[in-house]
């Protein structure tokens, strides 16, 4: 190999090194492909943000500046967006998620006594997620089963007419 040749090949390596994140992980070259796509324009924010969740799990702090800074956007409104949404989570999810709706009708008919029982027997709080890893709870302001009322969602599936005992029965499994 002649030392033209081995030069063009040190200098392609190092372009495809530049091209990738310094942290090395190729989750972040998803997120590049979908903000050239969007042309990096800032009202692509949302889409981008459901693409990072999908890669990682969840937004945590570093993809969040990696996007704000993709996006020439300030952080506080990437900030902003991904928490004022409830499908945005900046923390890790467990294995299974309960979202208690906290809608008003829900909320008239007991949901607040569902949250505090799954708070007492399972041993976690709205937000967070089991200390085993097993299960996340959530909450939302209104899931639009109001007619079901209590409701909760079980991995995408949404229960109606919860009580306490009918609430645990739905994550035993989860938790043993």
């Amino acid at each position: 190999m002649s030392s033209a040749s081995a030069q063009k090949a040190v200098s392609e390596k190092t372009q495809a090194k530049k091209k990738e994140h310094p942290s090395g992980d190729k989750r972040f070259k998803v997120l590049d492909i979908t903000m050239k796509r969007a042309q990096n324009r800032p009202d692509a924010l949302i889409e981008v943000l459901h693409k990072a969740q999908e890669a990682f799990g969840y937004l945590e702090e570093d993809v969040l500046i990696y996007v704000a800074r993709g996006l020439k956007l300030p952080l506080s409104r990437v900030y902003g967006v991904a928490t004022f949404y409830h499908l945005f989570s900046l923390k890790p999810s467990g294995a299974h998620t309960c979202v208690v709706c906290l809608g008003t009708a829900c909320y008239v008919k007991g949901a607040g006594v569902l949250l505090d029982k799954l708070a007492e027997e399972a041993h976690v709080q709205q937000g967070e997620t089991t200390a085993d890893g097993k299960m996340s709870l959530v909450t939302a302001r209104c899931i639009g089963a109001c007619g079901l009322a209590p409701a909760a969602v079980f991995d995408g599936k949404v229960m109606g007419k919860q009580t306490p005992e009918s609430i645990m029965d739905n994550v035993k499994e989860w938790l043993e």
